[in-house]
């Protein structure tokens, strides 16, 4: 397109859910609110408690602070705006702050892929290899692993926001998404994006399929191990150690598979807001659920700390 027919973008206007009624948008303030709380004080509550209870100290929950501490961030970069522009009607976000924004969703959802794969890792290690288990998941090792998950990220959130914001911009800013997705910030691109889309959708692709393939071939190995078990009792209680992060897996897998690789002809903007919804505002609210509900040691750890925090206060005063 000629350079006459775009103009340089200082700020964009997010439509988020301005289509529907006042009265719904206030509502929905309320809900999303109220989820936003929960999961800042559910992943919060995870990080605390496995970091002080003495029993949670294993590689397993090393990795779970990771994701929960993960959660928050992919939370504090969404949410906050989003209940701005239903309660205050603050639509509009700077140049600079829809690129930040896009990065660390990109850097955050990244990093969750490789992490949930890291932690399907870590249960193959524990059930196919129990003896080895302290010496090949050492301390330098967890470190490693999670500084691998967290790593890809960078270079990921890096091209993708610095290429898609190099582009020059029609003279409409409208975003129709309540956050600065590729999708929708790219159809407001006024030049051939040919090259970027190709791009975007290998990597996106190649992101979301790696880790897919590692959790698969390491349940596949844990699932034959668990067949070799004698025991009902020893097969449940070997499945019982995975079942949280298989839900966890499924639950953010399924929403973002069918947010990002639905047909074009069946991915309105409407839709893909909801499906949006799933994996950046409720599934990191089921998380800690997940773990708490599902988790006999991190439900006697949370019990455990109550106590303690009931017995100190009760000290106290």
């Amino acid at each position: 397109m000629a350079s006459g027919n775009w103009t340089r973008i200082s700020e964009f206007v997010l439509m988020s859910f301005s289509s529907l009624p006042t009265e719904i948008q206030s509502v929905l303030f309320l809900v999303f609110l109220t989820i936003y709380l929960a999961t800042l004080m559910g992943n919060s509550l995870i990080i605390l408690v496995t970091l002080a209870d003495p029993m949670l100290q294993s590689p397993m929950y090393f990795f779970l602070r990771n994701l929960s501490f993960l959660e928050i961030g992919f939370n504090l970069v969404i949410v906050p705006k989003m209940l701005g522009t239903l309660i205050a009607q603050d639509t509009t976000i700077s140049f600079l702050g829809c690129a930040t924004q896009m990065y660390f969703f990109f850097f955050f959802g990244v990093a969750e892929c490789f992490l949930l794969a890291t932690m399907a890792y870590d249960r193959y290690v524990a059930i196919c290899s129990p003896l080895l288990y302290p010496v090949i998941m050492s301390q330098g090792t967890q470190a490693k692993l999670a500084a691998a998950s967290w790593f890809p990220g960078f270079p990921v959130a890096t091209v993708q926001t610095t290429w898609l914001f190099s582009f020059p911009f029609c003279a409409t800013n409208k975003v129709n998404h309540f956050f600065c997705d590729s999708p929708p910030v790219l159809r407001l691109v006024c030049a051939d994006t040919a090259l970027f889309e190709i791009y975007a959708i290998v990597g996106t692709v190649l992101v979301v399929m790696t880790p897919c393939l590692l959790i698969l071939c390491s349940y596949t190995r844990i699932a034959a191990a668990i067949l070799k078990i004698p025991s009902a009792k020893g097969r449940h209680k070997a499945f019982s150690t995975c079942s949280s992060h298989l839900l966890v897996v499924s639950l953010f897998y399924v929403s973002s598979s069918l947010t990002y690789f639905r047909p074009k002809s069946n991915n309105s903007p409407e839709s893909k807001k909801l499906l949006s919804l799933s994996y950046t505002v409720v599934t990191p609210m089921l998380n800690p659920i997940i773990y708490s509900l599902r988790n006999h040691e991190v439900k006697n750890a949370l019990s455990r700390t109550f106590h303690k925090a009931l017995a100190l206060r009760n000290h106290i005063t």
